[in-house]
């Protein structure tokens, strides 16, 4: 009865030794099973999260702030034109049922299909995604290991037989030999935990488990628990090198959502200046085909005086290599502005095949707007809310931070160190034991490292004091160069101004000279030359103001974003400063 008892907890053994496999290949699929989609959401949330707690404390950070893309640009709502233009002549065929941007249309698509935003904004997500790992090193941080594995050799046979004087079962060798065969697996589970100004606690769970399943059926096991702690007392006291490495990676983390919020600025003016640019492509379009219309039928008119005799070959040669060069003017015009808008729709991030046109309208309700703001206080709100000078400022305080840290690693290392562990019962390995709490072991010192050989850590320090004086020096050089760059924003701005009342008045002479160089024309009294001057002159009049007219618009955005008080809606529009006022 005992032998059959013996013989079935062996065979108990040995069907628990083939669930422990199943139950570990079954928990490897469990694992296996996390896929790709659920580590890239736990990403992205923990990311985002992160940014979106950031952005709190950086005015007028994108508070909608995501990486997602979609592939597919629909233009399905935009206006649609039923124009084709005379000033485009055949190539304004293709402007028929062109999509109308205007220019918060084209802000709105630039903020969410530009590729070189989507780089910027990828770029700030992956320094979100820096924090949270270094975050994750001041966590409690667990981790688990195993293996398992099947062995053979001949060992010389065994059986068992019982003792006719004790009753006992006892081993029997013979000279035969036989495969032993062995399952063997160790596992462990340990936590981690850094605790700022506290030190590592690391703890472990072991176990070690061995099965004959052939010939001689012992099994052995053991387990043990232990825990360690480390804790810096001089150099490195409470882990300060960790624990910097966390609050750089939190001030860096501000440090990019200000420089992403003050590019979203400079993207939004550089979109604008794109989208007049064209628009005074096609407006030079347009004067060029005036001009030429004008050309060609100052051309006809002196043919016909030529035919009376009243105008001479040489003013009528003049007026036909005029309206020769006013047609390549304009075909060059057209090639200009196609071009303008072919570049215009790839800085959006749509296709170059796209048929689209930018709203006319747009440059018409331009108007002058110029600020009613003194340079030195414009100055002085720069140097207050401008975000870049903030991280200037703000990376001294590292530079400094940094000094002290250098200076503490040219201390004596002396850690305090402690352990202490609890054992399973070594005469109870026949099956897996936990460790007993009366069966411990613990120790406690001190580590001690006088640091003979500091010239690392010496020139360590030495470079930190270099760099603290070279970034206190960036303060300086940075504030002059932001009052230099509000200064000159100020004077292009006030020189726009003065340029387009100029143009203005520049438009209505030239305007006068033609029409009283058309009425002499009439009576054949008009020199060519002077003709010519007079339609010449009014164009680049025209096209002058435009120019200035964009000039200054552009201008009157870049210096408030100079300035630092720029804001950005979530769509890309800004919205106008209260300082400026229309003329």
């Amino acid at each position: 009865m005992r032998h059959k008892s013996i013989i079935e907890m062996f065979a108990f053994v040995k069907m628990s030794a083939g669930h422990g496999l199943l139950a570990g290949l079954l928990l490897t699929l469990g694992l296996a099973g996390c896929t790709t989609n659920y580590y890239r959401k736990s990403a992205d949330r923990e990311a985002y999260s992160t940014l979106k707690k950031k952005s709190a404390q950086v005015p007028n950070a994108d508070t909608n702030f995501t990486i997602e893309q979609t592939n597919t640009i629909s233009l399905e709502g935009f206006p649609v034109s039923s124009v084709v233009p005379d000033y485009f002549g055949d190539d304004g065929k293709s402007e028929a049922g062109a999509r109308i941007l205007r220019l918060e249309d084209a802000l709105d698509l630039a903020t969410k299909y530009s590729r070189i935003y989507q780089t910027r904004k990828e770029q700030l997500y992956l320094s979100g995604l820096t924090l949270t790992l270094i975050r994750h090193q001041f966590t409690p941080i667990f981790s688990a290991s195993g293996n398992g594995g099947i062995s053979g050799q001949t060992e010389t046979a065994v059986k068992y037989e019982i003792d006719t004087i004790t009753g006992q079962i006892k081993p029997v060798l013979s000279d035969k030999l036989v495969e032993q065969r062995r399952v063997s697996g160790n596992a462990s589970v340990g936590a981690s935990w850094l605790i700022r100004d506290v030190g590592r606690i690391t703890t472990a769970l072991t176990g070690d488990f061995l099965r004959f399943i052939t010939g001689n059926t012992r099994v052995t096991s053991s387990s043990q628990l232990s825990a360690t702690f480390l804790r810096p007392i001089l150099r490195d006291s409470g882990f300060k090198q960790q624990g910097e490495a966390l609050i750089q990676a939190e001030r860096q983390m501000l440090y990019d959502l200000r420089d992403f919020t003050r590019y979203r600025k400079d993207f939004s003016v550089q979109i604008a200046t794109a989208y007049y640019g064209v628009l005074g492509s096609r407006d030079a379009v347009r004067n060029s085909f005036l001009n030429l219309q004008s050309s060609r039928k100052n051309a006809e008119r002196t043919r016909a005086l030529a035919a009376e005799g009243r105008v001479t070959s040489a003013d009528l040669g003049r007026l036909e290599q005029q309206e020769l060069s006013t047609e390549s003017t304009w075909i060059a015009a057209i090639r200009g502005y196609r071009q303008a808008l072919d570049n215009f729709k790839i800085l959006l991030g749509i296709s170059v095949d796209a048929n689209v046109l930018l709203d006319d309208g747009e440059l018409e309700a331009l108007q002058i707007r110029h600020p009613e703001l003194a340079v030195e206080d414009s100055i002085n709100v720069a140097l207050a809310a401008r975000l870049d000078f903030v991280n200037i400022k703000d990376q001294l305080e590292d530079a400094v931070r940094r000094v002290d840290l250098s200076a503490n690693f040219l201390k004596p290392r002396v850690d305090l160190v402690a352990s202490a562990s609890i054992n399973s019962d070594p005469a109870k390995n026949d099956h897996f034991t936990l460790p007993e709490l009366e069966r411990y072991r613990w120790n406690a010192g001190l580590s001690v490292d006088p640091g003979l050989d500091r010239k690392a850590e010496r020139n360590s320090y030495r470079a930190a004091l270099i760099t603290r004086n070279s970034a206190a020096r960036t303060v300086i050089q940075r504030e002059d160069e932001i009052k230099l760059q509000v200064r000159d924003s100020w004077r292009t701005l006030d020189q726009a101004k003065r340029s387009y009342e100029i143009s203005e008045i520049g438009v209505r002479i030239s305007e006068r000279r033609v029409e009283e160089q058309n009425l002499l024309a009439e009576f054949g009294r008009s020199k060519a030359q002077d003709l010519v001057d007079a339609q010449n002159a009014l164009i680049d009049a025209k096209n002058q103001r435009t120019q200035a007219l964009v000039t200054h618009t552009i201008a009157r955005l870049q210096f408030w974003n100079n300035m630092g008080i720029l804001y950005i809606k979530d769509n890309g529009q800004w919205e106008e400063t209260e300082h400026a006022k229309a003329q």
